[in-house]
Order: C-alpha cells, then structure tokens, then sequence
C-alpha cells in the first residue's frame, strides 16, 4: 500500500486520508485535498489494484487493502485518522473500519453504498475482469471516463472526462482485474456503518448514477451520526466533477471528528 502526502501537518490533529475510487488512483483527489480547510496532514492510498507494481497484490480482497492500509499508516505512526473513500475507496473505508475500528476517527463515504453488488453486477465485474487479461489492455473501463461523470459535467466540463481518460489509460490490466474480483467479492457492510458511532459524512453528486442519492439515503439512515451532502451538478466522481463542495463537507467532518 502506497500513501502520498498531499499535505504536510501543521499540527497533531489525525490525519485525512483518501481512498480513490476505480478504475483510478490517489491522483484523482488532488483538486479536493487542495480545497480542504484546516491544519490537518492529508495522505491519498493507492489501493493494490491502482497503477504501479503488479507483483506482491495478492488474491483479490478488499479486506486485504484495508489491512494494508492499516499497516502503512502504523509505519507512519498514525493510530487514528479521518477516512474518506469515494466509490471503491468507500468500500475500503467500511472494511477498514470493521477490521481496524480504533484507527478510524470519523468516516467520509463519497458517492459509495454499504450494501453487497448484485449477483448481476458481480458477475459484469467478473466479466470485465476476464476482458482485461485477455485483451492485456484496460479497453474494458475506457467508457468509464464518461460514464462516471455527470450529465452537467458532460455538458459544461468536458476536460474532466479527457483527465479520467487520461488516468484510466495509465492503469494496468492486471490491477483493473484485481479491483473488480475484489469489490465483486466484498460483503455488505451496512452493519458495520450502523455500529459505527465516530462521526459520519455521506456525500453523493446528484446525477450520480452509479450508487445514486438513494444508496447514501440508505447509509445516512443506517449510521447514528450521519449527515447527507448533495453535490449539485455532479456524478459518480464528485470529487474530481465538484471538489470544492466536496473539500467542504470533508472539512466539516474532519471538524467535527477533532471536536469529538
């Protein structure tokens, strides 16, 4: 597990961490770590599936980034932390909070669900897998860079999806595979957000149609200390369509969770 600093600590304040979604990596949150107020350290991860090495990834489990995860930020010293994840980062974000209840502070669920994939979207994820290492290119989530995105951000941004494009390309088939057995795999974690009693943010662009408004409803009523941000003119990748609304709720929450 890869953390990168995207910004240095100004005090003892736990740190933001950031968990990307797919098929991208931590660069896709440097608009919104720039946004964020406050004198917190922030770090970005690169899952096992994101660009870089393929060896050492190991069998596809989410329950093994996070654990991954865990280990990195005790190499750093960090024992608590704000956890953010948007989409697949989300994912993660709840595995490590199951996994490793002491380390997570506050949770930020971005454009994400709790719940399991269907048996029709798990097999769609298994059948992406298979594409990309038989074709040994990443043509099976090219679309992607316009698919995740808002119809407005179509319209207005196109240079959004021309970036999502850009940093799809730059992926490697092998952890395009490895991401979706893993997120194929993972459980529903609904459960864990509902025992989870730090402070909880979901944020969701509202033409996200990927885990839509009604998907973070669902998280919102399940957690005891939840609140709802909708992102106007956004999609599935909020962060990257809309980070200064994103940074803000973030903000808050990492307010929030130093004031706990």
């Amino acid at each position: 597990m890869t953390l990168h600093v995207l910004r240095e600590a100004r005090d003892d304040r736990p740190p933001i961490v950031l968990l990307h979604g797919f098929p991208l990596d931590h660069r896709m949150w440097a608009a919104t770590a720039a946004e964020l107020v406050g004198s917190h350290e922030v770090l970005a991860a690169d899952v096992p599936g994101a660009a870089g090495p393929d060896a050492g990834r190991g069998e596809p489990s989410l329950d093994t980034a996070a654990d991954r995860l865990a280990a990195a930020l005790a190499d750093r010293g960090v024992d608590r932390a704000v956890v953010v994840g948007l989409s697949m980062g989300g994912y993660v974000a709840l595995a490590l909070a199951e996994r490793h209840p002491a380390l997570v502070a506050a949770l930020g669920l971005v454009d994400t669900k709790s719940t399991a994939d269907t048996e029709e979207a798990r097999a769609h994820r298994l059948r992406v897998a298979d594409e990309a290492e038989r074709t040994g290119t990443v043509e099976p989530v090219r679309a992607m860079a316009t698919s995740l995105v808002g119809e407005s951000t179509r319209a207005a941004q196109p240079e959004v999806s021309d970036q999502l494009a850009q940093w799809i390309e730059e992926q490697t088939p092998a952890g395009v595979a490895w991401a979706q057995r893993a997120m194929a795999a993972r459980p529903d974690r609904t459960d864990v957000l509902a025992a989870f009693t730090g402070p909880v943010t979901v944020v969701v662009g509202d033409e996200d149609t990927v885990t839509p408004v009604a998907a973070a409803e669902h998280m919102v009523a399940a957690s005891p200390a939840a609140q709802l941000v909708v992102v106007p003119h956004s999609g599935h990748m909020s962060a990257v369509e809309q980070p200064a609304a994103v940074a803000a709720a973030l903000s808050d929450l990492a307010q929030r969770a130093a004031s706990a």
